[in-house]
């Protein structure tokens, strides 16, 4: 992703990108005449995930619009793809939907929000994610049950809070925008009501608590004197002998992929059990684990969770990237897109040649609870969000191009909202096509979840 060297041939390749694709083009949505049928396109993806599990994948993306649009990001990469895009190349997220940003922990211990999900981080044009945000935002409302001109001012709101911020952004030095970054602290004041200031301050009291110690008590119990990770089938199950020798085996791999400071860290924990779990809502089916290691003893915990990293949903639709490893891959993705990130964050190649990273299970992290939002609070969760994804896009884009492109004016934000609401009509229909099929036994529907 090299830039132009002046910042005037940077502003005038953004410029021109308006003759390929103006601003307002970017409110239209309509399914193209060989739109894939959404439901083959999720039974595509699981041919190769793990059978057993993929009921209770349907089953979680049955449970609403909103937890559709969450597991269906091939279905959006696909339709985005169908249309023309700007070429204004950053590193994208690929998922930025709401439930993708949020609260974890810096190395330094301070609590930050941002983009939190990198599965399918990929280089792409930047108006990709910001539209799946404001789709996101769309659904979210109308699942809400808000007024329609409050859910296309919430949607628009997100995509303000883009162009706005990455303007600020462009006028500010390379090591400004690097070190860019949102406190959690810094939350409150967007908070107008006293009732939203609790929810908010209880929500940063949780995630300063979700910590390895904290999952030791509520994911483990002792057998015959043996801490062991506590079975929940079919959600977390043992690992398995050959599993966890294989896990055994791989971890000096991972361990390779680390700075050497962490690596004598890691050096000082040893391996107590595994399990495999299941985890979020597109992810289902994937082989993902959880490790438990002990430091100085058992009561000085480590989790770390080792999830397959599958090609990206938006791989197929764009020129190849640089990673040939889709673990490598999510890495330096999240590396890049993040303030800061997970100190254990690294990658390996596993049994059958599959592609794993691995990270921390829980480092204080934490979602909003966006079903419990009035319009007002949306509308400011989605300039939060906003801001957030414009931070992550001007560290690996040109964010001068992106905007001159955008410009001073509403018209891209008003585009954006107008699409977002056509396509949260789409995810609508598309979850409806979800429960036919579940009901007619095309596709078969865990009764959890």
């Amino acid at each position: 992703m090299t830039t132009p060297t002046t910042r005037a041939t940077r502003a005038s390749q953004g410029k021109t990108a308006r003759k390929h694709i103006p601003r307002s083009a970017h409110a239209t949505w309509l399914p193209s005449v060989d739109r894939p049928d959404p439901v083959a396109v999720l039974e595509r993806q699981g041919r190769d995930r793990l059978t057993e599990l993929l009921p209770v994948r349907y089953a979680r993306m049955a449970a609403s619009p909103f937890a559709f649009l969450r597991g269906s990001a091939a279905v959006m990469a696909g339709d985005l793809a169908a249309s023309p895009h700007t070429g204004l190349t950053v590193q994208l997220c690929g998922d930025a939907h709401l439930l993708n940003f949020g609260l974890y922990a810096s190395p330094e211990r301070a609590l930050l929000f941002d983009l939190n999900d990198f599965d399918e981080t990929y280089p792409g044009p930047f108006e990709w994610d910001v539209k799946r945000l404001a789709a996101s935002v769309a659904v979210a409302a109308r699942e809400s049950g808000h007024p329609e001109p409050q859910v296309h001012r919430a949607a628009q709101e997100a995509g303000h809070a883009y162009r706005t911020h990455i303007r600020g952004l462009a006028r500010k030095g390379e090591l400004a925008v690097w070190y860019e970054r949102i406190d959690a602290d810094s939350l409150l004041p967007l908070v107008r009501s006293a009732g939203a200031r609790r929810r908010v301050e209880s929500s940063l009291t949780l995630a300063r608590r979700r910590t390895s110690l904290q999952a030791l008590g509520k994911l483990t119990e002792t057998v015959d004197g043996r801490r062991r990770i506590i079975h929940d089938p079919p959600f977390i199950e043992p690992a398995g002998a050959s599993d966890t020798a294989a896990l055994r085996k791989i971890f000096s791999d991972y361990r390779s992929t680390l700075s050497e400071e962490r690596r004598l860290l890691l050096d000082r924990y040893r391996f107590v059990d595994a399990a495999r779990k299941v985890v979020g809502v597109g992810s289902v089916g994937t082989r993902c684990f959880i490790v438990l290691l002990a430091g100085r003893d058992t009561d000085d915990p480590l989790f770390l969770q080792i999830k397959e990293a599958r090609k990206s949903v938006i791989e197929e639709h764009l020129p190849s990237g640089p990673y040939v490893h889709h673990g490598h891959r999510v890495v330096a993705g999240q590396r890049l897109l993040q303030a800061a990130s997970d100190i254990f964050l690294g990658w390996m190649t596993g049994p059958q040649g599959r592609a794993f990273y691995w990270r921390q299970l829980r480092d204080m992290k934490a979602s909003a609870d966006i079903a419990g939002m009035t319009p007002p609070e949306l509308r400011r969760y989605a300039h939060l969000c906003g801001t957030a994804l414009a931070r992550a896009h001007a560290r690996s884009g040109d964010r001068i191009a992106i905007a001159a492109y955008l410009g001073g004016a509403d018209t891209f934000e008003r585009a954006v909202a107008d699409f977002a609401l056509a396509y949260a009509a789409q995810t609508t229909a598309d979850h409806a096509a979800l429960c036919a099929a579940v009901a007619a036994g095309v596709v078969t529907a865990a009764p959890e979840a």
